[in-house]
């Protein structure tokens, strides 16, 4: 669809929601694209790009850093523990804080390391056995948990399931984030980002409507 198209759709939706354009950030998704696809979107002036991977933004994103000023890189994917030091050195932001666990680790190395990315929470809203994500009726506790660590929590995250309608778990985000004192959301992906602007986002993630089908790895 191209970079045009997508921020003119962006806009209309930031209008007819009474927003305003500048308190909405688009995330260009750019895992498993190939460097030329996502030169071609830099060349354009683009900045903020999402990997899911911390392996795969570590092959891709120095070089880019060192020929395009301004990249804000965002982790979207989910993360292991033992990434989480690189993860800490790559992206700007973190969107997939999940667990008890990761944020003990987030805030030992945000001690040992003197900083520590933005963070959002990702919230299971579907409650989806096999999907990363604090339970809706955790995510207070978990709030609290992260503030009492000191993190600098932003907002939350969300997934929803392929087979409901988003709008639903964009609102149960909005509403936990209100109840948190939280005002970004990440939420809102190629298919849904309009209805997800409607709702609140403050970070859409589009992906395969900017870059086309994904290519997978040879092999």
């Amino acid at each position: 669809m191209g970079l045009t198209d997508i921020t003119a759709r962006i806009a209309k939706a930031a209008k007819e929601a009474d927003r305003d354009l500048s308190d909405i950030t688009l995330i260009a998704v750019s895992k498993v694209q190939p460097n030329e696809r996502v030169e071609f979107v830099l060349k354009e002036g683009h900045r903020s790009f999402g990997e899911n991977r911390v392996q795969e933004a570590a092959g891709k994103w120095p070089g880019f850093r060192e020929t395009y000023d301004g990249i804000d890189l965002h982790l979207i994917g989910p993360l292991q523990s033992n990434k989480a030091r690189q993860a800490f050195e790559l992206f700007d932001m973190i969107h997939t804080l999940d667990r008890p666990k990761l944020a003990q680790t987030f805030a030992r190395l945000a001690q040992e390391m003197g900083h520590c990315p933005p963070l959002f929470i990702q919230v299971n809203t579907g409650e989806e056995p096999q999907k990363a994500g604090i339970a809706p009726a955790d995510t207070d506790a978990f709030v609290r948990e992260c503030r009492d660590l000191d993190l600098p929590v932003r907002g939350l995250m969300c997934i929803p399931p392929v087979d409901e309608t988003p709008s639903l778990h964009f609102a149960l985000l909005r509403k936990l984030a209100d109840r948190n004192g939280l005002n970004q959301l990440s939420m809102g992906m190629s298919d849904d980002f309009e209805q997800a602007i409607a709702f609140g986002a403050t970070h859409i993630r589009v992906g395969s409507a900017l870059f086309g089908a994904r290519v997978p790895p040879a092999g």
